[in-house]
């Protein structure tokens, strides 16, 4: 067993192990909510079907694209790559700026073309929560990427200091839980999109 590994054995229990646990289970049970409560309204009230937009798939790949990224981060960190470590979080942010922008872009379009209307589609209006609250969860992990590519650009400028860097166990501990928070997010994209799309078929 390698140092890390031991290291990361110790910090199994630590506060943030257990507090992402917590915020994953919390946001896993709400969107079950809100796709539950959809089905429940679809099929009790006769409630129109809901034809996931085609910029849905596009950005489904590029949030697999900023998971990517964020397991480059990681494998760089581990590595001590400054370079590629720094690069990786740039593209992460990057990408989640084009994943926002592609929703942007999306509900303004069903707006202009009048697809689906939140004041006359209950369908419609599940679709737009069911995103913004994605997307919001999103928004919420973009600042905590970019302090970690702060950070790096601040004390990665010697040898010293980036060897100081790397091997601060806590450090570690924070990226990782990062990366899993993003995954979740990635999974859980995948799962909406999934669900909207066999729920139009009924």
């Amino acid at each position: 067993m390698t140092t890390a590994q031991r290291e990361d054995q110790q910090l199994l229990f630590h506060p943030y192990n257990i507090m992402l646990v917590l915020l994953l289970f919390g946001l896993s049970m709400l969107f079950l909510a809100l796709t539950l409560s959809y089905a429940y309204t679809r099929v009790t009230m006769g409630v129109g079907t809901i034809q996931v937009p085609p910029l849905f798939y596009l950005n489904t790949l590029v949030l697999l694209g900023s998971s990517y990224t964020m397991v480059r981060a990681q494998r760089a960190y581990l590595r001590d790559d400054t370079a590629e470590y720094q690069k990786s979080l740039q593209q992460t942010i990057w990408l989640s700026v084009v994943f926002m922008g592609l929703q942007a872009i999306t509900w303004t379009w069903l707006f202009k073309i009048n697809l689906v209307s939140l004041s006359s589609s209950t369908a419609a209006g599940y679709l737009y929560v069911i995103s913004i609250v994605h997307l919001l969860h999103v928004v919420a992990g973009l600042p905590f990427i970019y302090l970690f590519l702060k950070a790096a650009k601040k004390h990665m400028v010697d040898p010293v200091t980036v060897l100081v860097y790397f091997s601060d166990p806590e450090k570690r501990l924070k990226l990782r839980l990062l990366t899993l928070y993003w995954h979740f997010l990635d999974l859980l994209w995948i799962y909406l999109v999934i669900f909207l799309l066999v729920m139009s078929f009924f």
